[in-house]
């Protein structure tokens, strides 16, 4: 049954909110001030709704550049203009930190989308009746949505959404039912595609002749090479650096560039600097051009290709590479007497466990960088209680048109 609400505001899922009731009600595709008419979301949470039409609409709404808006679940921001989605987006990380009770100056947004995203994620499926659908998942299912296009790619990857069907319709046409997980090299078509499930003989034949026809330089099950044509080699400064299966990448060139060039200005002058939850170097390889860097990570196929990529890059100061897993054996205050800053980038969880070593430490600049502002605000606060003072919060905006927002933080003593 349809029911007219009045949108207050933005959530931070990106969803309108109504308050108008006995609890707030989200509604995907809506603005503060609009009215909309909705209807009840069959096996959904009471408190979603989907929207039928707008009636009165906000005068900061635009039109959507991707046919596929509302049905591809890539996008959840295409329908607000630029001004009041940059405003929304910082006031996450504003609104985030001020729940905690952390007193800090928040910058202004950073743009970091660049070109489009290198690295995407397809899934592929059989219907009853229309065969194959590979794409993006849809909105709020298990479904496929359209996958012919995506404008929110980086256009020199414009065979990675025919190359992932290709492989999917192969593995498909076999039982198998895959996600094909593409990363891209810069100057390559999709460089790798990653899947799950059993691979038979036959079908590794089959593949081997897609990637051929594709140019896909890798193929890797469960991070486990299955076949490689050219060596995935990305450029991280002055390095080069071959990729392991299964790395970590951030989304886009400009998104890695953005935060590295934050987290290096926000070290100043440090000369012996540690770099934790450190991947394949996108800090410490740019970080090695002025300073000794010690790098840590439990991913030990990145530790390898970061030491193998420093050894190899002439002009770098000493980078030493260790494989450790930091939620576990954090570094502990004695081992990190001898820097003079340190750098972290954790998963979406954080770092709760090595921030606590952090806040008994007496590390002069502490970097953090962070994709989740919720878990940030919980290991900032553990820094401030332990004597760190916060300052320079930057928000990124890697992910546009997209509720993650990533930030760049500094503490000091």
């Amino acid at each position: 049954m349809a029911e007219l609400l009045t949108i207050d505001h933005v959530g931070h899922r990106g969803d309108g909110v109504a308050t108008d009731g006995t609890q707030p009600i989200f509604v995907p595709y809506t603005l503060a001030g609009e009215t909309v008419e909705v209807e009840d979301v069959p096996g959904h949470h009471p408190d979603r709704r989907r929207l039928v039409r707008v009636t009165q609409e906000s005068p900061e709404r635009i039109t959507p550049f991707c046919p596929h808006f509302g049905v591809c679940g890539g996008c959840a921001i295409q329908h607000w203009n630029d001004a009041s989605y940059h405003a929304w987006k910082r006031n996450i990380v504003v609104e985030t930190l001020a729940q905690a009770k952390i007193a800090a100056d928040v910058a202004p947004l950073l743009g970091a989308h660049g070109v489009g995203r290198r690295r995407i994620t397809l899934h592929g499926r059989i219907g009853a009746h229309e065969g194959l659908n590979g794409g993006f998942a849809a909105v709020g299912s298990h479904d496929i949505g359209p996958g012919d296009s995506c404008p929110s790619i980086d256009p020199a990857r414009g065979g990675a959404l025919e190359a992932a069907c290709a492989g999917a319709e192969a593995r498909l046409a076999r039982g198998t039912p895959p996600d094909a997980d593409v990363n891209a090299a810069p100057h390559a078509r999709p460089d790798e595609a990653r899947g799950s499930g059993e691979l038979p003989t036959r079908l590794i034949s089959t593949l081997s002749r897609v990637a051929e026809k594709h140019r896909l330089a890798r193929l890797t099950r469960h991070g486990e090479l299955v076949l490689q044509r050219a060596s995935p080699e990305i450029a991280i400064g002055k390095a080069k650096v071959v990729l392991p299966p299964g790395s970590f990448l951030q989304a886009t060139v400009k998104g890695e560039e953005t935060l590295a060039a934050l987290a290096r200005e926000r070290c100043g002058r440090a000369k012996h600097i540690a770099d934790l939850f450190c991947g394949v170097g996108p800090f410490a390889l740019r970080l090695a051009e002025k300073a000794r860097i010690a790098a840590f990570d439990n991913d030990a196929g990145a530790i390898a290709a970061l030491q193998k990529a420093a050894q190899t890059t002439p002009g770098l100061k000493p980078l030493k590479a260790e494989a450790r897993d930091l939620f576990r054996r954090p570094l502990m205050p004695q081992e990190l007497r001898d820097y003079d800053a340190v750098v972290f980038d954790p998963p979406r969880q954080g770092a709760q466990a090595q921030v606590t070593q952090l806040a008994a430490s007496k590390v002069p600049v502490i970097v953090a960088v962070s994709c989740n502002a919720a878990t940030f605000a919980r290991d900032a606060k553990i820094l401030i209680d332990g004597g760190y003072k916060i300052s320079d919060v930057t928000p990124v905006d890697q992910f546009r048109h997209t509720p993650h927002v990533e930030l760049v933080a500094r503490f000091a003593r």
